[in-house]
C-alpha cells in the first residue's frame, strides 16, 4: 500500500469490496478485495492498473457495488468495473489485471480526492492541486462545473440531496458551494492551525461537523450551522495534543459522529442531540491506523445488532475490520436502532441533476432484510424523525395511542380505603446510640468525614429504606470504613442517564473481540435498591401514599441529624483525648529518666503504651500516673 499526501493506506468499502491504495512497480495501481475473502492474500493479486502514477484515493458508486473512481498523481480521474465473479485468489498462476472503462482528463496536478454524488447517479467530484474542484458527468465523460479554491482543497463532503458541497482548504477556509451556482454561499475561516482539516455533512441535517487544529496544535471538534455559520456552534471543542489527523465518518441511522486519529489506534464516537456532540465512549487498540474506511449501513450484521464496520489499515500489511456493537440479548429486529436507510436506487439521473433538480434517494427497511426478504422500499413521503433514537441506549418502546369508543358510563365506584399504616420499629434512643458509639470511639480517625443530610432533602430518588437499618447503621460494625460506607449507603445513588460512563469499546476483527456501546438508558444494577431492601409495605404500590411517604421522609431526616450530632461530639471527644495525650508524651520526654537502666526501661514502655492496643483513655491515665510517680 502506497503513503502520499492525502493520507496512507487510504480505502473505501461497500457491502460487497473493500478497495486500497496498493504500491506496485510500473505505475499507480490499487486492489481490490472481496469482503468474504479474509486471511493472508496470494504474492501475486490481480490489481486495478492503468495510472501512471501512484493512487491517492477511491471512492465506490453509492448505487452499484462493482463501480468504482479513481484520482492520481497523474492528474487523471478513472472509472472501473469489477468484474463478474471476481476474486484475489485466481487459479492462475499470473491473474491478469484489470483495465479503466472510463478515464476523465481536466485536471493540470495531481487529484487527491474523489467523491461521488450521494443523490445522483454518475455524478463524480474530483479535487485537484490545481486548487479546483471539478463536477463530472461521468455518462458524457466530460466536467460540467469548476469550484474554484484559493489553495490545495483538504477535503469535501456531499449534503444528502446532493445539491451542495463542502469543503475545507490550506487557506484554513471553510466553504459551502451552491454546485451548480459554482460560487460558495458560505466562506468563514476555519480551524486556525496549519495542519489539515476534515470536514463532514451529517446526513439530513443542515449541520456540518469538522476536524482541525488551533495554533497552539491541539486537536479541534466543531459543529456548524450552514444557516448560520460565522463560527461553530459554542465554540471549538479541544479534543486533545496529538498531532495525528482526526478523520470524522457520520452515521445517519445513529446519529453519531466517529473520530478516528490517523496515526494512533483510538476511534471515538460522539452521539449528536441537542444541538451538540455528547462524547459516548472510545475504541482503543495499541495498533496505530494509517486509513479507515466506514461500511454503508446496508452492510452491517443485523442479527449480532452491529451498528456499523469501520475498516482500519495497520502498518500497511494488513487490515483489520472493527464492529461497533449494542449489546442486547435479543432475537427480534431493534426498530429503535435501524430506522429506514438509504439503498442502491438514485433518486435521479445525472443529466436531471444537471439540470436542477434536487431530492433525496429513496430508503428501504431494514426489517425486511433482517427477516431474509427483498429490501422493501419506503414511501415516497417518509420522513425520520427529528431525533434518531439512540444507538448507546434501550429506547422501550411505546404503542401509539389508538381512537376508541368511549365505554357507557359507570356508577362511580367507592373510593379506596387509605393503606394500612406501615408498621416500622420504633428507632433506637440517643442512649442506645451513645453506648454503641463509646464501643469503637478509639477507631474512629479524625480524618474521616461525614456526608452532610442535605445531599438527602435535595435528592430525588423516592425510594424510603427502613428505619430499622439506622440501628445496624450505629452499631453493625466495628471499623471506621465499616461505618462510613454504612453511611454512604443511605444516600439515595443518583439516576445515571449520561452517556460518558459508558465502557470503552475493545477492539474487533480478525484476532480480537468486537467493540461494544453499552447501553444507557437503564442505570446500573449497582445504582438501584434491591427489592430486599425495600420494606413490602405499599411503597411498592404504584400509587403510594403521598403522607406517608412524607412522614417517613421527615422521620429518615431526623434519625440522621442525631447520628450526625452524635458522631460531631464523638470526634471532637477524640480531638480532646489526643491532645491531651500529646502534652502528655511532651512533659515524659521533658523528665530526666530514673537513675539506672530499670527508669529508662519504664520510660520506654511509656513511650511504647499507644502500639500496644491500649485505649486512649489508657493511655492517659498510665501517663498521668507515671508522670506523678516521677515528680513524688
Amino acid at each position: 500500500m502506497d503513503g502520499h499526501v492525502f493520507g496512507r493506506g487510504t480505502k473505501k468499502a461497500n457491502p460487497q469490496y473493500i478497495s486500497v491504495n496498493w504500491e506496485a512497480s510500473g505505475g499507480g495501481a490499487f486492489a481490490v478485495v472481496p469482503l468474504n475473502e479474509k486471511g493472508k492474500l496470494p504474492d501475486h493479486i490481480p490489481l486495478f492498473r492503468g495510472h501512471t502514477a501512484p493512487v491517492l484515493d477511491t471512492d465506490w458508486s453509492p448505487f452499484d457495488d462493482s463501480f468504482i473512481a479513481s484520482g492520481s498523481d497523474d492528474g487523471k480521474v478513472f472509472l472501473w468495473k469489477v468484474p463478474e465473479g471476481f476474486t484475489v485468489r485466481p487459479e492462475t498462476e499470473e491473474p491478469p489485471d484489470v483495465s479503466p472503462v472510463v478515464k476523465l482528463s481536466g485536471h493540470s496536478r495531481k487529484v487527491g480526492h474523489v467523491l461521488f454524488n450521494p443523490s445522483a447517479q454518475n455524478v463524480l467530484a474530483s479535487s485537484s492541486g490545481d486548487y479546483t474542484v471539478k463536477i463530472w458527468d461521468v455518462e458524457g465523460g466530460s466536467s460540467k462545473l469548476a469550484l474554484k479554491h484559493g489553495d490545495i482543497v483538504q477535503s469535501l463532503s456531499w449534503s444528502a440531496n446532493g445539491s451542495l458541497l463542502v469543503t475545507t482548504c490550506r487557506d484554513k477556509k471553510l466553504r459551502i458551494w451552491d454546485v451548480r451556482q459554482e460560487k460558495p454561499a458560505v466562506e468563514v475561516a476555519g480551524h486556525s492551525g496549519a495542519k489539515n482539516s476534515r470536514v463532514v455533512w451529517m446526513g439530513e441535517h443542515d449541520r456540518v461537523a469538522t476536524t482541525g487544529f488551533s495554533k497552539m496544535s491541539d486537536r479541534q471538534l466543531g459543529l456548524w450551522d450552514i444557516r448560520a455559520s460565522r463560527e461553530p456552534i459554542d465554540g471549538f471543542q479541544i479534543l486533545d495534543q496529538i498531532s495525528g489527523v482526526c478523520m470524522p465518518f457520520w452515521d445517519d441511522g445513529t446519529q453519531c459522529l466517529y473520530l478516528a486519529g490517523k496515526g494512533d489506534g483510538n476511534i471515538r464516537y460522539y452521539e449528536y442531540t441537542n444541538d451538540k456532540f455528547e462524547y459516548l465512549s472510545q475504541h482503543t487498540s495499541s495498533e496505530p491506523q494509517r486509513g479507515i474506511a466506514f461500511l454503508p449501513k446496508r452492510g452491517i450484521n443485523l442479527h449480532e445488532n452491529e451498528i456499523t464496520r469501520a475498516f482500519k489499515t495497520v502498518n500497511d500489511h494488513y487490515v483489520e475490520p472493527v464492529s461497533f456493537i449494542v449489546p442486547r440479548r435479543a432475537e427480534v429486529f431493534q426498530e429503535d436502532v435501524y430506522p429506514p436507510t438509504v439503498g442502491t436506487k438514485p433518486a435521479m439521473s445525472a443529466s436531471e441533476w444537471f439540470g436542477g433538480k434536487e431530492g433525496l434517494p429513496p430508503k428501504f427497511s431494514l426489517e425486511s432484510v433482517y427477516e431474509g426478504g427483498a429490501p422493501k422500499e419506503m414511501p415516497g413521503d417518509y420522513k425520520a424523525p427529528s431525533t434518531a433514537p439512540r444507538a448507546n441506549a434501550a429506547t422501550p418502546t411505546t404503542p401509539a395511542p389508538t381512537k376508541t369508543e368511549p365505554p357507557p358510563p359507570k356508577a362511580e365506584p367507592e373510593p379506596a380505603p387509605a393503606p394500612a399504616p406501615v408498621a416500622r420499629e420504633p428507632p433506637p434512643s440517643m442512649k442506645d446510640n451513645q453506648a454503641s458509639i463509646a464501643n469503637m470511639a478509639d477507631k474512629f480517625n479524625d480524618k474521616d468525614t461525614v456526608e452532610s443530610s442535605s445531599d438527602e432533602e435535595t435528592s430525588s430518588f423516592e425510594e424510603v429504606q427502613k428505619p430499622g437499618d439506622l440501628r445496624a447503621l450505629a452499631g453493625g460494625s466495628d471499623t471506621p470504613h465499616a461505618r462510613k460506607s454504612s453511611l454512604e449507603s443511605f444516600k439515595p445513588p443518583p439516576v445515571t442517564t449520561t452517556a460518558s460512563a459508558r465502557a470503552p469499546a475493545p477492539s474487533a476483527g480478525f484476532a480480537s473481540p468486537p467493540a461494544t456501546i453499552a447501553e444507557s438508558n437503564p442505570p446500573p444494577s449497582s445504582a438501584l435498591p434491591k427489592a430486599s431492601d425495600q420494606p413490602p409495605t405499599s411503597a411498592h404500590r404504584t400509587t403510594p401514599s403521598t403522607g406517608s411517604a412524607g412522614g417517613a421522609a421527615d422521620g429518615l431526616r431526623s434519625h440522621l441529624a442525631d447520628i450526625k450530632s452524635m458522631l460531631e461530639t464523638q470526634n471532637q471527644t477524640i480531638k480532646t483525648q489526643s491532645e491531651q495525650l500529646d502534652r502528655l508524651t511532651r512533659e515524659m520526654e521533658a523528665m530526666k529518666p530514673g537513675t539506672g537502666a530499670a527508669g529508662e526501661t519504664d520510660l520506654r514502655k511509656g513511650f511504647e503504651a499507644r502500639e500496644q492496643g491500649m485505649s486512649k483513655e489508657e493511655q492517659i491515665g498510665w501517663l498521668e500516673e507515671e508522670l506523678k510517680r516521677r515528680r513524688g
